[in-house]
């Protein structure tokens, strides 16, 4: 009886075998004329199990995934579309290959793009650091959206894969990447241990992560983080911080942002000098005040303050511009009349202009051409009446720059006052 059962068995896999034979013939002859509807039509009546894979022997599996591939490089968008639904079903054996072709720059965009789709049906380690790894090297915009997607869609099947990789030291910054651009809630405890991670780099990449979140534990982290050896781990820190101003009073911020005004790395200044802007409070103005008045402040420092204390969009900040009007550097006097005109809060465009006004009329015998065109364009963003006769003086200067410039804002000044009529 076993005999007749194994006969019956092998018999029924030799006829099994010789109809997958045929199928595959069959797309052969169909590739060979292009013909991809029948190439995709003789793929799907392969015989598959309930997990979807293919029940083929090695040369059968091959030879199928060879017709898929070149229609997936061949073919039209429509047909491309079609294989990419069927191509996961050939399992974890495509990877390899799939992951070659889509971190070669020379495969064709839309053929990666698809293939970042396919990708995302196998959560693992290689499969996510294949996607970073194309994040890192390619520039096309519909690329990296469609990797980051497809890491997102991933995400938490692959975070365990990817703490076992951290620990693997040529795999670990990878790793802490993959965690960085995966962005789930999951990610936050691994990445919390990794900020403890003697290597400077990843600190700042998880700290960089982090920030991404709205965790009760992470704000303490960030804090801590200001005080780090690594100047890009203090300044990614001081970035984060720079938009959790719902934390200010909270955490004490502008305390702990008050001190990277004077690091050594004028990065990690500049980034707190924004990020204390963003507080938009009296005590923060007065912070980025004192610090744009020290002599002692490089000049290029000096005009990222100027711009934080415009950012803060609340009246101190106009009234502290005012006064570092007197300052003797024409770059700081001249970024400082750009920055007014840039105020767009309506409330207060009117106490900017004026500061503005009275510069004008207390230094106008001193006033270069650059500044002169600085107040021109200024007062005509501001587009408030009592720069009017400012401008017309500044109409009738020698200089044509200046000139053009003034008309230019007394044009915008005329087409407001008179849509307000």
């Amino acid at each position: 009886m076993t005999y007749f059962k194994s006969e019956a068995v092998n018999k029924s896999k030799s006829q099994s075998l010789s109809a997958i034979g045929k199928i595959l013939d069959s797309a052969q002859k169909a590739a060979q004329k292009q013909d991809w509807l029948e190439v995709s039509n003789c793929l799907k009546e392969l015989p598959q199990s309930e997990a979807k894979l293919l029940l083929l022997e090695s040369a059968q599996w091959q030879t199928a995934f060879d017709l898929a591939l070149e229609m997936l490089l061949k073919a039209d968008f429509q047909h491309k579309w079609e294989i990419t639904k069927l191509l996961p079903s050939f399992g974890e054996d495509l990877i390899p290959p799939l992951a070659s072709l889509v971190q070669d720059e020379t495969t064709e965009a839309e053929v990666r793009w698809f293939i970042c789709q396919i990708l995302g049906n196998f959560p693992n380690q290689k499969v996510v650091l294949t996607l970073v790894e194309l994040l890192q090297q390619t520039t096309d915009e519909e690329l990296i959206a469609i990797a980051g997607k497809t890491l997102t869609k991933i995400g938490n099947n692959a975070i365990d894969a990817l703490v076992e990789l951290y620990a693997q030291p040529e795999y670990r910054r990878l790793a802490v990447q993959s965690l960085y651009y995966i962005r789930t809630a999951e990610t936050i405890e691994p990445l919390l241990k990794i900020i403890q991670d003697t290597q400077p780099e990843l600190r700042t990449i998880a700290i960089k992560a982090l920030s991404s979140f709205h965790d009760p534990r992470i704000p303490a982290v960030l804090i801590t983080a200001l005080e780090d050896s690594a100047s890009s781990v203090r300044k990614e820190a001081a970035i984060a911080l720079g938009f959790r101003s719902d934390l200010c009073q909270e955490f004490g911020l502008i305390n702990h942002l008050r001190p990277l005004l004077f690091d050594l790395n004028l990065e990690v200044c500049r980034q707190a000098a924004v990020s204390l802007g963003r507080m938009k409070t009296k005590e923060a103005n007065a912070v980025l005040f004192s610090v744009l008045q020290a002599e002692t402040t490089p000049v290029s420092l000096k005009l990222d303050l100027i711009k934080a204390l415009g950012w803060s969009e609340i009246s101190s900040a106009i009234d502290y511009l005012n006064q570092a009007l007197t300052n003797k550097s024409e770059l700081v006097r001249q970024e400082i009349i750009i920055t007014l005109g840039r105020i767009t809060a309506q409330q207060l465009q009117q106490q900017a202009a004026q500061v503005l006004v009275n510069f004008w009329q207390d230094n106008q015998a001193f006033c270069d051409s650059q500044i002169k065109q600085a107040l021109a364009t200024s007062l005509g963003e501001l587009r408030c009446s009592c720069a009017q006769i400012t401008l017309e003086q500044l109409a009738t200067d020698s200089d044509r720059k200046v000139k053009l410039h003034a008309l230019s804002a007394l044009k915008k000044l005329s087409l407001t006052m008179n849509n307000e009529q």
